[in-house]
């Protein structure tokens, strides 16, 4: 890669943070397992004039969704279940689930229509199961979930995910399952699965069997004390500026959720990481499942994982775990077919691409952030320094 062309990658960070659209961001861009870009650039904390450091620790948010599917697809490998297995079957009160009908915005009351199937575990893993999200999805949903006390995972520290799940399976779905590609609180029913196959929580099976042999030091849902100061400050922006949170995010949360005590593991959402963490876990999937001399999947389930899962008349191009880079898709962005990427709700972006052996991270920590392309923007500014 031509170190040349990646400063263009510090124009484009830098005008943004001297123009206060953002405080700060770190990129990393590996290829060929070797790293051509490691940078923070502007603060984590404005106000303290605390510069941003290459192992600060970042909130996640959804990137939490493909390690959770990963520790989903090592039980499937664990023959704890089949992929088309119907739920209920390892969490019973998701049998017999039902269907939003119609909705009184008035009281959040509603009628329902039963579904014609069972939610299996592929479409959690796909979304298409008709779970919605809280605080984020449909308005008929989000008022349902709050009401009924079912969080978006984000910034959630008390209860447990066991309890909350129970609660989710007796609420309506969006729409049938299997028939739509809806976004929402699937993962967190995955990573309760996860607790129910594995017989442990969802933070220890992370630790384990997951964080420790790939090395990944930094990634917690609850940092410990001595972690605290590493976490960087959450900005939005006010009056085209940016701006230390003062509120609350999503569901009433505190912002700075890491950095507290908790028992709610979310896996869609709970998790806070570095981008060298991230990265590794990554790597993971672009050697085939191997990684620090530990194999935690074979070639052939990854190669599952990234093959399109959604089937026409649907149109999502999405893997088990992974929105994903298909010829059907292809001509949308700069990536090769054949990669795989997601994102998280505070402006962190990732992805890998295996035929270049790349891997892009850059991650910022804004609420609700009107510069949300500069995760497209750097995956520009990365290909355009491929010179061989």
């Amino acid at each position: 890669m031509s170190s040349e062309r990646l400063t263009r990658i510090d124009n484009l960070i830098n005008d943004l943070v001297t123009k206060q659209q953002i405080p700060g961001a770190t990129v990393l861009i590996i290829r060929n397992g070797k790293t051509a870009l490691l940078k923070s650039y502007g603060y984590s904390d404005i106000d303290k004039k605390t510069l941003l450091k290459e192992n600060d620790i970042f909130r996640i948010a959804s990137q939490t969704k493909a390690i959770t599917s990963l520790a989903v697809m090592m039980l499937f490998e664990e023959g704890k279940f089949l992929l088309d297995d119907p739920l209920h079957r390892y969490i019973p009160e998701f049998k017999s689930p039902s269907v939003l009908v119609t909705f009184n915005e008035k009281d959040s009351s509603y009628t329902t229509e039963a579904a014609k199937s069972e939610i299996t575990i592929r479409q959690l893993l796909t979304h298409t199961s008709g779970i919605d999200y809280a605080a984020i999805g449909s308005k008929e949903l989000k008022a349902i979930y709050a009401k009924a006390g079912v969080p978006s995972g984000i910034g959630t520290n008390k209860n447990t995910l066991a309890d909350r799940m129970k609660v989710l399976a007796k609420l309506p779905l969006r729409h049938q399952p299997g028939e739509k590609f809806t976004y929402g609180l699937n993962t967190d029913v995955l990573g309760y699965l996860v607790e129910v196959l594995s017989k442990t929580s969802l933070d220890d099976f992370f630790a384990k069997r997951i964080f420790a042999p790939l090395g990944m030091k930094d990634t917690y849902f609850f940092l410990p004390k001595e972690k605290y100061s590493r976490l960087v400050s959450l900005y939005e922006t006010k009056s085209d500026k940016v701006s230390k949170i003062e509120g609350s995010v999503y569901d009433k949360s505190d912002p700075n959720y890491p950095n507290t005590p908790g028992t709610y593991y979310s896996g869609g959402a709970g998790l806070s990481s570095t981008v060298e963490d991230y990265a590794k876990f990554l790597q993971l999937f672009l050697n085939g499942g191997t990684y620090n001399g530990t194999r935690l999947l074979s070639r052939k389930t990854v190669e599952l994982m990234l093959t399109n899962q959604v089937q026409p008349p649907l149109t999502n191009q999405f893997g088990l775990g992974f929105g994903l880079e298909t010829s059907q898709n292809d001509y949308q962005s700069i990536l090769s077919s054949g990669s795989f990427s997601w994102g998280g709700a505070f402006n962190t972006h990732y992805w890998a691409d295996p035929k270049e052996k790349l891997i892009g991270l850059i991650f910022t920590n804004m609420y609700s952030s009107p510069h949300w392309n500069i995760g497209d923007k750097f995956k520009v500014f990365t290909y355009q320094a491929i010179v061989d």
